[in-house]
């Protein structure tokens, strides 16, 4: 007998888990069928209260016709077209509109044949009746196939389901709780809702109770036998939400974050934004508020030239220049594979720009001029270098031939070619260096500012405007410490640190695009502009909250281990230089750094010799040339510290 129900409910459970949705005719005959229910029961309600029809119509005609009008207003708003195991307020009120004009109509057909020939059809108070009950067991109808499937997802899924609790009582919080019920798979089962206010201790929401939060999260989450939350409070402050991030990886419990719902998201969109919150929404940031019409009126109608546009800050800027509608966009890199991988994305993305994609090597000024000359951009973001620390300091060749010979080839064809604005991409690095690719983009820096200054006094306002934009680590850059650390604990650690007391800045990929535009737009020429990095943070504990919000526990399932600072490598990093100060710009979140420039012709002589030095590949030669050309370069950690003394 236990082997027979084991089999009926395993085949009905196929065919729940195998029924697709119905298609719409199915759902209008459906609703037609509930109208004419609904007029037999209006029928005998009256009938039973010995009330006397008028003869003016058949049984079958009366009703027909009321049947006919609301089948012509299913039509009209398409109240067949939703999908009832994901009915919304939205279908409710569909449907009331729909039975209620209904109503109104077959009412006025009534009027209209009383004013006429004196007889009336119907008893205005069954119309009304009428429309009561078959708006009900429509709603109803709907309420039932939704409630369902909620309540059998709720059994299927009980014992894989991870038991949450939702941080908010808003409207945001409801909508993210509703999609996640009708998600299905379920990932999530939630078992309540939290909320700050007392006078709600009593309450429930979605038949599930509120519970007020009058001692730690964590503390209300075990009571409740929650494994995870998912912050949907929309009016949480960064700090209040990075206490309770704390307090819960602390636990080692999951933490879930979903941004604002729209009004016109459905559920299935809304479930897939809740995601576990990540290093990035951890960052004690405020939104970059952005002057939308000074950046429009420099990249709109003009061609863009990007180089570098394969890298994470290149491909950024590639996508928010695109928001401004140019002419055209140059994307420019000798990296093939991401190029390639940057134009199948861009595919995807509504645009009216000319996208045109170039694999070139800004070291070769031969085909860099082709590009000038053929293309002839208005706007130049400089993107391109060399960029790790370690493999520049091995081969200072290669930092000098591209991100200083690179840089002077695409400015000087900017010049040549009349470029409106140049915006080169820095590094804090370059300050106070102390490592080869941070003096080498000193140096790119240095030609930069000498170059704006020389053109200025030859050409006047008409010439090139020279912008230097430099900013910190980048999250989730190529090499930065966020994706190598993500990797690192996806095999199971170590985590590798180079100091236990190492610090840096950090700004997320957008953000820093963003501000390069804001930047590139407000610059007059030859200024330095640095970004506000925020608070500085401590990479032992990145890594730390990285673990655990894997849900993993650091230096027991992830160890970490301190390898020693590599060659070049700061402990901190800074954005100006000892000799430096800073100005305010009408952008709270950027300033410009006053440098001490150098003339032109010294500098230009300087760095010729310097990349002759390259190309015979000695690197002493080369890094004391860089010293002596940038004389705040001391090396760290390096073999070349020596050539300091």
């Amino acid at each position: 007998m236990n082997r027979t129900n084991n089999y009926f409910f395993e085949k009905l459970k196929f065919k729940i888990e195998s029924l697709g949705y119905l298609p719409r005719w199915i759902i209008f005959c459906i609703d037609v069928g509930i109208i004419m229910i609904s007029s037999f029961i209006t029928h005998m309600l009256l009938v039973h209260l010995y009330v006397t029809f008028y003869d003016t119509l058949s049984s079958s005609l009366r009703y027909g016709i009321i049947v006919l009008v609301n089948m012509i207003y299913f039509l009209v708003f398409r109240t067949y077209s939703g999908i009832l195991r994901h009915s919304t307020f939205i279908d409710g009120m569909k449907l009331l509109l729909s039975t209620f004009l209904s109503f109104v109509t077959v009412f006025i057909i009534h009027a209209a044949t009383f004013y006429t020939i004196g007889e009336k059809i119907y008893h205005v108070a069954s119309l009304f009746i009428n429309f009561v009950i078959s708006f009900l067991l429509l709603f109803l109808f709907r309420i039932f196939v939704k409630y369902f499937f909620i309540i059998y997802k709720s059994i299927k899924g009980k014992d894989s389901a991870l038991r949450i609790v939702i941080y908010g009582i808003d409207a945001n919080a409801i909508s993210v709780a509703n999609a996640l019920r009708t998600e299905i798979p379920s990932r999530f089962k939630i078992v309540g809702f939290i909320d700050t206010n007392a006078q709600n201790s009593s309450k429930r929401m979605l038949n599930l109770p509120i519970l007020i939060q009058n001692k730690k999260l964590t503390t209300l989450m075990r009571y409740v036998g929650a494994e995870g939350v998912v912050l949907a409070d929309k009016s949480l402050s960064k700090k209040e939400r990075m206490i309770l991030v704390d307090q819960c990886l602390d636990f080692n419990y999951k933490v879930y974050t979903v941004p604002k719902v729209s009004d016109w998201e459905d559920q299935k969109e809304i479930s897939q934004k809740v995601k576990t919150i990540e290093i990035d929404d951890l960052l004690e940031r405020k939104p970059i508020l952005l002057d939308t019409k000074s950046i429009s009126k420099q990249l709109k109608e003009n061609t863009i030239l990007i180089t570098g546009a394969a890298g994470s800050i290149g491909s950024e800027i590639v996508r928010q220049v695109l928001g401004f509608n140019p002419k055209e966009v140059i994307l420019l890199d000798q990296a093939e594979t991401p190029l390639h991988h940057l134009c199948l994305e861009l595919e995807g993305i509504v645009s009216d720009s000319k996208i045109t994609t170039l694999i070139a090597d800004i070291r070769n000024k031969e085909a860099m001029n082709r590009v000038f000359k053929l293309y002839k951009p208005q706007v130049v973001f400089h993107a391109a270098a060399y960029k790790h620390v370690p493999l520049m300091e091995e081969n200072p060749s290669q930092a000098i031939l591209n991100n200083i010979e690179g840089t002077k080839n695409i400015a000087d064809l900017s010049c040549q070619y009349k470029v409106k604005n140049f915006v080169m991409i820095s590094t804090d690095k370059a300050v106070n260096p102390s490592n080869v690719m941070g003096a080498s983009k000193r140096i790119a820096e240095k030609y930069i500012q000498s170059l704006h200054l020389k053109n200025g006094m030859e050409q006047g306002s008409i010439g090139t405007k020279f912008i230097t934009t430099r900013f910190g680590n980048v999250l989730g850059s190529n090499g930065s410490v966020v994706p190598l650390f993500t990797s690192q604990i996806a095999q199971g650690g170590p985590v590798t640190l180079t100091h236990k007391d190492i610090i840096r800045y950090f700004m997320t990929i957008p953000e820093a695009c963003q501000l390069v535009l804001e930047a590139a737009s407000m610059g007059n020429g030859g200024e330095i502009y640095i970004f506000d990095m925020g608070k500085p943070v401590k990479i032992l504990d990145l890594a730390k909250k990285m673990i655990k919000l894997a849900g993993l526990i650091p230096d027991v399932d992830i160890k970490i281990e301190i390898v020693g600072l590599r060659p070049g490598e700061k402990l901190y990093e800074e954005l100006l230089n000892d000799s430096s100060k800073s100005l305010p710009t009408h952008h709270d979140k950027i300033m410009i750094a006053q440098e001490l420039q150098d003339e032109f012709e010294c500098l230009h002589a300087d760095i010729d010799e310097l990349i002759g030095i390259a190309k015979f590949f000695d690197n002493d030669d080369i890094v004391v040339k860089m010293k002596e050309i940038v004389p705040e370069f001391k090396s760290m950690n390096s073999v070349f510290s020596l050539l300091d003394s």
